[in-house]
């Protein structure tokens, strides 16, 4: 993936993925390809948390309370943990 991940489609965390809560933020491990990534926002945490229960990243970050001013980051930040498999786009279904 190249571009920014388009946030308007359906993400979830991969299957392989656990995510470990801690006081800075949760770390999260793949155990598919042993990839281990930090996550120092809470609020990208709530991201990450709302995912399979929405029906977009957009609304995923609108329901952690992300701004418009601050979605640009938070893409940025959905795009590094999909380039390194850690959310994928979920399935139609």
């Amino acid at each position: 993936m190249n571009a920014d991940m388009d946030i308007d489609r359906a993400w979830d965390l991969h299957p392989q993925v656990s995510v470990r809560p801690e006081p800075f933020g949760a770390l999260l491990y793949h155990f598919g390809t042993r990839r281990l990534s930090f996550v120092k926002d809470l609020r990208l945490l709530a991201v990450l948390r709302a995912l399979p229960h929405v029906p977009t990243a957009r609304a995923a970050c609108a329901q952690a309370g992300v701004g418009a001013a601050e979605l640009p980051r938070f893409t940025a930040a959905l795009t590094a943990l999909a380039r390194s498999s850690m959310v994928i786009e979920r399935a139609a279904p």
